[in-house]
């Protein structure tokens, strides 16, 4: 194969799900800024589907704007996912790096971001009975990006078919564990703070009688 632009690589691991991530382990490529790129669209993107889809298919927000729920639900997942796929799989002999992890599931996760934008210019140019359509276009990217991470835990751990699904569902039941000790650790951090508030209020109410 001859050599390709980061560019190309993107495209070749899209459009090549056999060899795609294969063939960019054994080159050694993979971009960190396209990385970075296709992470910040995918969190651009779960913002505007929710807030700025055309109105027959917008359904009522909060108005007050609360960036938290949409950097779990695209940034912190993502990278509970890296996190997570890392440390299951170098309890199982995974040769890939942190850094690679994120490249190939970045890459990955890329028509499951271009259908949220598609999408979000057909709600503004199809009718509600159209719907369909962004159905399909959803379903389609959803299992394209499926089928490429399973693709990219494959080829970044050179893994078997067997032992990349175990590596998976063991990846989700540890971000399922990180979820739950990072909503303890902020329920505790919550308790802590109403305790110092009220340890505050009862001293400066102490001090004024």
């Amino acid at each position: 194969m001859k050599n390709l632009t980061q560019i190309q690589w993107l495209k070749y691991t899209l459009t090549n799900i056999p060899d795609g991530f294969g063939d960019m382990y054994w080159k050694k490529s993979g971009s960190l800024k396209i990385s970075f790129v296709i992470l910040i669209l995918f969190f651009f993107g779960i913002i505007a589907e929710d807030r700025l889809y055309g109105f027959q298919f917008s359904a009522d927000y909060d108005r007050n704007f609360n960036i938290i729920p949409y950097l779990m639900k695209s940034i912190i997942l993502f990278m509970a996912w890296t996190v997570g796929n890392w440390s299951v799989c170098t309890l199982l002999d995974g040769v890939g790096t942190i850094k690679n992890i994120f490249i190939y599931s970045a890459y990955a996760i890329s028509p499951y971001v271009m259908q949220i934008y598609i999408n979000l210019i057909l709600s503004h140019i199809l009718v509600r009975d159209e719907y369909i359509f962004m159905q399909l276009t959803e379903i389609v990217g959803t299992v394209w990006s499926v089928i490429l991470i399973f693709s990219a835990v494959k080829a970044v751990h050179q893994y078997t078919l067997k032992k990349t699904f175990t590596a998976i569902i063991l990846t989700l039941v540890m971000m399922l564990i990180m979820f739950v000790i990072l909503i303890l650790f902020m329920l505790l951090i919550q308790q802590i703070l109403i305790f110092i508030a009220e340890i505050s209020t009862e001293i400066i109410y102490r001090s004024r009688a």
